[in-house]
């Protein structure tokens, strides 16, 4: 490169490109991806991936290695960066204009790695021991060197996990009954940047927290003394002591999904009867605080609650949030609902690994509320996103007025409370008053409206047939 490190002399940033590339329109040296050229001086401004080269560990013992290990580092990021997720992808990289410059070394005048070459450094080199430790805190040392140009005054962190479906024998690929495939459960920790601060990549039957402090703990360690403010969201998947405790000894403020249960719902029994007279035609909200201690706390915390009643739909949406935060209830669901960010940062990098279509359409199915299955106050009524892992037990976000008519039945209301479920399949003792009279008007006058219309569609279907003979 004309820099090396990529930046002029003055100390300003500033990208410097080779001068030594050419625009030609000849076939054999034509590249569709030219715009790795603008990441490569980016990452030679930042230093990325020497800052990789150092800390990974070449286990070559040969003298006759054609590639660096920085180089083909380089050609496994940007070709995923480019959209080839596949190392067999390689065979026509290795021939690329683009990517022969990437890797640089002796691929600028020759060839970039092969695909075997490729899938050596990949199985076999970076799967050492070493190297892994290592992978598994480089993300958080690029985030660092970044923000170290403009640094933040506080960081958000999510933590969701995920599905990454898998094909034939592969080690520690289990059958997930949620998500209804075989596959790897990884868990992903972003800051609110988009930055995938660190993440693991687990056994596919395990807990949606499971091993939730190998994952966050060193994120936080990293941002303590560096930050004045860390705050931190997560589903109810997250919702334990362990984790409750542990972010208030280290002074972060959080918002978690609560699961609902039917103490938690009695705390807001007046919010949940149906009011009175002809609902509207747009969604009602409802917030409330109570102070809660479950059996397995040591202390009462805060519990934030969110009561919305949709147009056409039998029972309210109800969401729960467990926060050691002061600001108002509204601003507590609106800073959680964010969380949703998230859950598309970990969609797209899926996309990017080319999830199977069907498990997607599958997984949204099965979380889809349908009218059959409107018998409790459970997660399942909540549209959430793609991308937990069944103990997604996320606030709704805000819908438009639209959206919230998708469930609505042609030609009938909403049928009358009787009691209100738990959630789990059990009711509670006190019952929500019904409009049994405005019921049985509404229905009747909506089965009497439909007999007319059959006996109209009858007697024209008889008067054609005599018309016919």
């Amino acid at each position: 490169m004309a820099h090396p490190s990529g930046e002029s002399n003055d100390g300003a940033f500033r990208l410097d490109f080779d001068r030594r590339l050419m625009l030609q329109f000849r076939g054999s040296v034509v590249t569709s991806d030219a715009g790795l050229l603008a990441y490569r001086e980016l990452d030679d401004a930042l230093g990325l991936s020497a800052m990789a080269s150092e800390v990974l560990a070449d286990a070559r013992t040969g003298k006759n290695g054609r590639h660096a290990l920085a180089g083909m580092f380089r050609q496994s990021v940007f070709g995923r960066l480019a959209g080839y997720e596949d190392v067999n992808d390689a065979e026509r990289l290795r021939h690329d204009p683009a990517m022969r410059w990437v890797v640089g070394g002796k691929a600028a005048n020759g060839c970039a790695a092969s695909p075997s070459q490729m899938g050596r450094f990949e199985t076999k080199w970076l799967a050492a021991d070493k190297n892994l430790s290592a992978l598994s805190d480089l993300s958080g040392q690029w985030i660092d060197r970044v923000l170290a140009r403009r640094p933040p005054k506080g960081i958000l962190l999510d933590i969701d996990s995920s599905v990454s479906p898998t094909h034939g024998e592969q080690e520690n690929s289990v059958w997930n009954g949620h998500y209804d495939c075989t596959c790897y459960h990884p868990l992903f920790v972003f800051n609110q940047f988009g930055d995938l601060e660190r993440c693991a990549l687990r056994p596919g039957n395990v807990h949606s927290a499971d091993g939730w402090d190998g994952v966050l703990k060193p994120v936080v360690e990293r941002y303590q003394g560096k930050v004045s403010r860390i705050y931190f969201r997560a589903d109810a998947g997250f919702a334990n002591p362990e984790v409750y405790e542990f972010l208030e000894a280290e002074r972060i403020k959080y918002a978690i999904r609560l699961p609902a249960n039917r103490i938690v719902q009695e705390r807001i029994g007046h919010l949940l009867t149906r009011p009175i007279g002809r609902p509207p035609n747009e969604v009602r909200r409802s917030y409330a605080n109570f102070t809660y201690q479950a059996g397995s706390w040591t202390k009462s915390r805060r519990v934030v609650a969110k009561v919305e009643w949709h147009p056409g739909e039998l029972y309210p949406r109800v969401g729960f949030i467990v926060t050691n935060m002061s600001r108002p209830a509204e601003r507590v669901v609106a800073f959680y609902n964010k969380r949703g960010t998230c859950e598309q940062w970990i969609q797209g990098r899926q996309g990017r690994d080319q999830m199977d279509a069907a498990v997607k359409s599958e997984v949204r199915r099965e979380r889809r509320p349908s009218p059959a299955s409107c018998a409790g106050l459970q997660s399942r009524q909540f549209p959430a996103h793609f991308g937990d892992a069944g103990a997604d037990q996320g606030l709704v976000a805000d819908e438009s007025e639209g959206e919230a008519h998708q469930d609505r039945r042609e030609g009938r209301q909403p049928w009358a409370l009787c009691r209100v479920p738990d959630g789990r399949g059990r009711h509670p003792t006190e019952s929500v008053r019904r409009h049994s009279a405005a019921h049985r008007g509404t229905s009747t006058a909506a089965r009497s409206r439909a007999g007319v219309r059959r006996s109209i569609v009858l007697a024209f279907e008889r008067k054609q047939g005599s018309g016919a003979s």
